[in-house]
């Protein structure tokens, strides 16, 4: 499938990005390009990887000429380019529309002119029941990805366009663990939003595997989300101090702007259709036509089912999250028990 074809990840060079490299680089693939704004992240990984099949491409998604002629020749894309800091986005809500709406568009419909094989998008828990411009605008960009599936032109050429759909990603750049880990390591109070706040905990392997879950599975306009243990955030920064045998005190802040007490992957809605695949649950999209009466339903969806977010799935406790903690390579290498 991947023989002498070319991946686009836009927004590579970010956390997933570069996760996402350790599995390619040594596959079939003819050329994985790198599209992104940031020319000094590119320049360090040019230097870390010095691998030929990687190419780096300057443009921002904003630029539809830019990600368009990054485009050509491209079998596959991973859509990872977002504004996702929360507060950043209610402060300043129409960059979050121009990057993850406008943006999108432009990297969908780029795919959608240059005959792309797969597309698939990265959202989040923050898209379902949002309540923040940052979920906001990645529900619009889901919703962009179900219609450019619907596209006759994608249709015509059976390309298959789908979204994943992740919690927060444990050591991504800018998440809650590289704070509280430098907060303990300078002696400061580790500062908590609000401790009985819950929170999936991914890890960057984890949203790999979810990627390439709805690549290799996905039919046109799937939603992939990926079954994964919660915590509360006071857990978490207990087992952090445990494992550093930090004594740092824990300082109540409040939350901030337009934070939730805890995250829903799938909606009751989407629960009632969803098909459980194991570690996964597979979404699919309404392919209806606008003609609704030409449908006719007998049974309802069952919306008895609950929703599946952060506070129902399996909590961990100390012990188990600081086993999962130990399996971070970020937080081995704070550990000093691997080197840098």
């Amino acid at each position: 499938m991947l023989k002498d074809k070319v991946l686009l990840i836009t927004g590579g060079t970010g956390s997933f990005g570069n996760a996402m490299l350790k599995g390619f680089l040594n596959s079939d693939l003819k050329e994985i390009r790198i599209f992104s704004r940031d020319e000094k992240k590119q320049e360090d990984m040019r230097i870390e990887y010095k691998n030929d099949k990687l190419n780096f491409v300057i443009g921002d998604v904003r630029d539809f000429d830019s990600i368009n002629n990054a485009m050509k020749g491209v079998s596959f894309v991973f859509h990872a380019a977002a504004l996702k800091q929360v507060p950043s986005c209610e402060f300043y809500p129409m960059q979050a529309i121009q990057t993850n709406i406008l943006g999108a568009e432009n990297v969908l419909e780029a795919a959608a002119r240059n005959n792309v094989e797969r597309v698939v998008v990265l959202s989040t828990d923050k898209a379902v029941y949002p309540i923040n411009t940052m979920g906001m605008s990645k529900a619009i960009m889901e919703k962009l990805s179900v219609s450019k599936a619907r596209d006759p032109r994608v249709q015509a050429v059976n390309a298959v366009y789908t979204a994943t759909r992740y919690g927060n990603v444990m050591c991504s750049r800018g998440s809650i663990i590289p704070l509280f880990i430098k907060q303990i390591k300078e002696g400061k109070p580790l500062t908590i939003t609000n401790p009985k706040m819950t929170r999936f905990m991914m890890s960057l392997d984890d949203s790999v595997e979810l990627v390439l879950f709805a690549f290799e599975n996905g039919n046109p306009g799937d939603i992939f989300v990926q079954k994964s243990p919660g915590a509360t955030i006071e857990t978490l920064a207990i087992a952090l101090k445990e494992l550093f045998s930090a004594n740092n005190e824990i300082q109540i802040i409040g939350e901030r702007h337009a934070e939730k007490m805890y995250e829903t992957l799938c909606a009751k809605e989407e629960m009632a259709k969803a098909e459980d695949l194991g570690d996964f649950y597979r979404i699919p999209a309404d392919l209806r036509d606008l003609n609704y009466t030409k449908y006719v339903q007998t049974d309802g969806p069952k919306l008895s089912v609950e929703e599946y977010n952060s506070d129902n799935t399996e909590l961990l406790d100390v012990e188990k999250l600081k086993k999962l903690l130990l399996t971070l390579e970020y937080v081995q290498q704070e550990l000093n028990l691997i080197t840098k």
